[in-house]
Order: structure tokens, then sequence, then C-alpha cells
């Protein structure tokens, strides 16, 4: 479908900036879901854990590589073996539950099974972020109802492109949000199957 702000000079960018905004948006929630734990290891569940590393908080994966060499197991090899402790600390210390071991060289990170319960409020934590991105889509879709509202007011546009304009934010919108639905009921799906 032909965008109808595309063709409105006075609304021409505001199309793409609203659907790059919206699609952000969208795509920083897709990046949130691969650091979920879920009842298999993933290299992106240590995503969110930073390593005190000569007195600047560094990503992990910049400071070892990891890899998953069995579905229960995450391995961390740093390149410098130095900060092989401050890695095991900076892991058990991160708030999921995890007991990392090392031998020196190599931290292996057993992924213990997640109970029902603990599938459950991942689900309920997973259910708040969902929100807080949705809420996000809706405010990018206030903003351009406001400047289209704005437009109307000047006289850039007709009150007809005023309304057209609008209906098409508003389709823009429930698109983007069925797209955050269909992630979260996918990942859902995978923390709830055993």
């Amino acid at each position: 479908m032909a965008s109808v702000m595309a063709n409105i000079p006075a609304l021409k960018d505001l199309h793409q900036d609203l659907k790059r905004r919206m699609e952000k948006s969208v795509e920083e929630f897709r990046a949130h879901l691969l650091g979920v734990r879920t009842g298999r290891a993933s290299v992106h569940m240590l995503d969110n854990i930073r390593v005190d590393y000569y007195g600047s908080e560094m990503p992990i994966n910049q400071l070892a590589q990891i890899n998953t060499p069995e579905p229960q197991l995450i391995v961390v090899q740093p390149f410098d073996l130095g900060v092989v402790g401050l890695i095991e600390k900076a892991i058990r210390m991160g708030g999921q539950g995890f007991n990392p071991m090392h031998d020196g060289k190599i931290i292996r990170v057993p992924i213990p099974p997640m109970t029902e319960d603990r599938r459950k409020e991942a689900v309920k934590q997973l259910s708040s972020t969902v929100e807080d991105h949705k809420t996000a889509i809706r405010n990018i879709r206030r903003d351009g109802n406001d400047q289209i509202k704005k437009a109307g007011k000047d006289k850039a546009i007709s009150a007809d492109d005023e309304k057209r304009a609008t209906e098409e934010v508003q389709q823009l919108t429930d698109a983007e949000i069925k797209r955050i639905d269909e992630l979260f009921k996918a990942k859902e799906k995978e923390i709830l199957t055993i």
C-alpha cells in the first residue's frame, strides 16, 4: 500500500521517520528476547553481563569467546587469562542464578533446568517488557499525530489529508504492535516448553 503521507509535501518525511522509530523499538525488543533465559543454553544469555575490566565496564563478549557446546552448557574462553576470575564473578553476580566454574583457562556455566515457577516468572517479566515496548510505539504514534494536527492547524494540509494521515499512522502502529505480540508469543511458547 502506497503511503498517503509520502504524497503530501508537509508530511513526506514524517512517515519514514515514524516507521524507522517504530521498527527500532521492535528490533530492541527482538534483541532483548535473545537474552531471555529459556530451558536451553544460548550465548545471548550473557549479553547483559558487564565485567569491571581495568576500571571500565566491558560487555563479556568483548573479553571472551562464548559458545554452547551442549544444550545445557555455556563455555566462556577469555582472551586474557588474567580476567578469568573477574568474568566468573560477573556471571555469578549477574542475577540469573548461574553458578560458573573455571579451571584457570575456561569458564563453564551449567544452565540448570528451569522450574515451572521460574518459567512463569520469566514470562511475567517478559510481559512487562512487552508493555514497555508497546508504550514506546504508542508514544511514537502520539508524536506523529501531534505533527499531523499541527500541519492541519497551520493549513499545510487539508482536513481530509489530516484524517487519512492519522489513519495511516494508526495502521503503522497496529502493524508494529502486532509484530511485538508475535515475537512475544513465540518466546512465551519457547519458555514454557519443557
